[in-house]
């Protein structure tokens, strides 16, 4: 027989979070259906909902993760019974003690009603110090047999790590990523664009169908290398041509509370930040930033630079060798993720950033989304090659001002410019 602790001090914090259940709107809900600017995240259509299922979703801070869920949630309740979804913001809570009784309450509550199965939202849950026991123990139990679970955090980089306490406990779940808006969105969204985008086996197609935006995609691709993807940034801009001060000091409030919960110090942080602007997507080693740094040791350096990583917002492009080998010793390239990313961050250290290194770090962030991305050099270099199964695909980002020539061993290569790299980021879009 399963035992229950019903805390009552949970039942209002549960009311006020699930307004449905009394027949009442969501707020949060209301507000993104009144948003001048606003879009369905994607992942809402991709979350299989067959009992049991126990869905991760990780992605950047601010990207829009309590709002696809509120927006699930409204959703569901319009043909099932409200009380079999449950939403919960687990940031106010201590420990799995705590959480396991939230659990309880509202498991003792739909028991009570004969709801037979329910959608448990779990939102922040990463706040909650070992979280995963209180779930992973009433999974074991059969208690969420019927249940389909969606658990999200803001320090993706624990969720990560604590997802692999459940082995063989997934069911029909899978692992999700939400990031900013990609390019090919943000003009559909922005500029009101019905634009052809893909895999990259319809890259070439899609950019010759997408040539007859080319002005408009120049102009929107001008304004989407200052604004980037990030909901607030982008609302902003739609809002007022800019983005606010408060939305800049907000995403590097994030940025500097996920990487003090990783354990980095704001200082060491900002003086690798510093030097990774400097280096303006040139490929560096961890040696070479310790030397130039007061963070003394190369192992401690790549620890901020794979905390950046789980936060989504640094990628690392690993040396492909020419037979397909990944050269993970040799000298690597760091890219951020999003242009915000950039501004917020070069504001943070007070350095001006590269626009050739926002563009080409924009190309190898599209690309990301499509495929395993690395970087190749010898005598030459090519700034992004992908991996399609076997094959080898280039992209050599460039002002223009200098002829590049293709090396032998790819199977396909693309030179991206002023003239085009707006057509090739139109053209990549990621689907699931």
């Amino acid at each position: 027989m399963q035992t229950y602790l019903f805390r009552h001090d949970y039942c209002p914090v549960m009311e006020r979070y699930n307004p449905w259940w009394s027949g009442e709107p969501d707020e949060a809900y209301e507000a993104w259906k009144s948003s001048e600017l606003k879009w369905l995240p994607e992942i809402i259509e991709n979350l299989e909902m067959k009992p049991f299922s126990l869905h991760f979703i990780t992605g950047p801070r601010q990207v829009g993760k309590t709002t696809a869920l509120k927006i699930l949630a409204s959703r569901l309740v319009e043909s099932v019974n409200p009380k079999s979804v449950f939403y919960y913001s687990c940031d106010e809570l201590h420990d799995y003690s705590d959480l396991g009784e939230v659990l309880d309450s509202y498991i003792a509550s739909r028991d009570a009603w004969k709801v037979k199965g329910s959608v448990i939202l779990l939102d922040e849950v990463t706040f909650v110090e070992e979280w995963w026991r209180a779930v992973k123990s009433r999974i074991d139990a059969g208690t969420f047999k019927k249940d389909v679970l969606v658990v999200t955090g803001s320090a993706s980089i624990d969720l990560l790590r604590q997802k692999e306490m459940f082995p063989g406990r997934r069911g029909h779940g899978r692992d999700h990523v939400m990031l900013p808006l990609d390019f090919s969105r943000f003009a559909g969204l922005v500029g009101g664009l019905e634009l052809k985008s893909g895999v990259l086996s319809s890259l070439a197609e899609n950019v010759k169908a997408n040539g007859m935006f080319t002005e408009r995609l120049g102009a929107l691709l001008e304004k989407y290398l200052e604004v980037g993807g990030f909901p607030r940034s982008v609302q902003d801009y739609a809002r007022t041509g800019k983005v606010s001060v408060g939305t800049s000091r907000t995403y590097m409030d994030w940025l500097r509370g996920d990487w003090n919960r990783a354990g980095k110090s704001d200082r060491y942080m900002k003086e690798v930040v510093s030097y990774l602007m400097r280096a303006a997507g040139t490929t560096v080693s961890w040696n070479s930033i310790s030397s130039q740094t007061s963070v003394n040791s190369p192992h401690t350096v790549q620890s901020y630079v794979e905390a950046l990583e789980g936060m989504y917002a640094l990628l690392p492009l690993s040396h492909l060798a020419a037979d397909g080998r990944v050269e993970h010793r040799k000298n690597k390239k760091l890219h951020l993720m999003d242009p915000f990313i950039f501004k917020v961050l070069g504001e943070y250290v007070r350095q001006e950033v590269s626009t050739d290194w926002v563009l080409e770090a924009t190309v190898s962030s599209h690309l990301s989304r499509l495929s395993p991305v690395y970087y190749w050099r010898n005598h030459t270099e090519v700034d992004v090659v992908c991996l399609d199964g076997k094959r080898q695909i280039g992209f050599e980002v460039t002002s223009g001002l200098k002829k590049w020539k293709a090396p032998w061993h790819l199977d396909e290569a693309h030179v991206l410019d002023k003239k085009n790299a707006h057509l090739y980021l139109a053209s990549m879009h990621a689907i699931g």
